[in-house]
């Protein structure tokens, strides 16, 4: 019989699965998990950034004690990348930077591409990335326009399948180890084949045997919200205190909306910059 939620004792340990919504931080999602259930002790066994969707692990309880071993497991991702465009973060969050043709470029090209990125390379992260430099987080360096060098690390891709080709589209499943930035698979690639790339979607469909199709969403845990115990409600009768929520509106919550935005305010400021520039000389 499949587990439901009313059977876990989360105080005790368990181990969860979510499927993370898109724009939701992963420290998000546990803050959510931890006060609508009331979860004194909890933690993420690996991060998805805001623009990914997918398998998110928490885990709760004495099971915490498991996250560095559930970390340390393959994962397997699903995605596209875009050919022909290059972005700063190597993926939606940034304005694209720079185009370049890719018509040109044949299906059996790009699938012949994947064969440099399969077992142990070397890859360099994001700039925009949580890797330290120096005690700071690399993106923390990369928002203020600080120049940073990041060094390149030792990862395994055991397996990099193009899945679609649709020009400028290109689909993708990766099994890889832990520490893999699909984004910089994404860049990587788009170098190999002389056009540039991004990363437009991406899905962690697996961590070990843990796969998306057994989580569940943030609105099933949503469900199993306890009311609040009397000592937080209200002294006024017949009232109880709301619950503080934050706003749909926020940025986080906004959807590709927003980060379509961000690189449609980018893209004018650097146009108006290179038209002053040029009526200036």
């Amino acid at each position: 019989m499949t587990k439901t939620l009313a059977d876990f004792d989360f105080e005790t340990g368990e181990v969860l699965l979510l499927d993370k919504p898109l724009t939701w931080t992963s420290f998000d999602v546990v803050r959510k998990v931890k006060n609508t259930l009331r979860i004194k002790k909890i933690g993420h066994a690996g991060t998805l950034d805001p623009l990914a969707t997918g398998l998110l692990i928490l885990c709760t309880g004495k099971k915490t004690k498991e996250i560095d071993q559930i970390q340390a497991q393959e994962k397997e991702y699903t995605g596209t990348f875009r050919l022909g465009e290059t972005t700063p973060s190597f993926d939606l969050e940034t304005a694209v930077d720079m185009a370049r043709p890719y018509a040109h470029i044949t299906d059996e090209q790009i699938t012949a591409a994947t064969a440099q990125f399969t077992g142990l390379i070397q890859q360099t992260p994001p700039i925009f990335s949580a890797v330290k430099i120096d005690g700071k987080r690399a993106y923390e360096l990369a928002r203020t326009g600080q120049e940073a060098e990041i060094k390149a690390k030792t990862v395994e891709i055991k397996t990099f399948e193009i899945t679609r080709i649709a020009l400028p589209e290109v689909d993708f499943r990766v099994v890889c180890s832990k520490g893999t930035y699909i984004r910089s698979l994404a860049r990587d690639l788009g170098v190999a084949l002389g056009c540039g790339a991004h990363l437009t979607r991406l899905v962690r469909t697996r961590i070990g045997e843990y796969r998306v199709e057994d989580a569940f969403t943030l609105d099933a845990i949503q469900a199993l919200r306890p009311p609040r115990p009397d000592s937080e409600a209200s002294t006024l009768p017949g009232t109880t205190r709301s619950r503080h929520e934050r706003p749909n509106t926020a940025p986080n919550r906004a959807g590709l909306q927003y980060f379509a935005a961000l690189q449609a305010d980018a893209l004018a400021a650097k146009h108006l910059k290179d038209a002053t520039e040029k009526s200036a000389e």
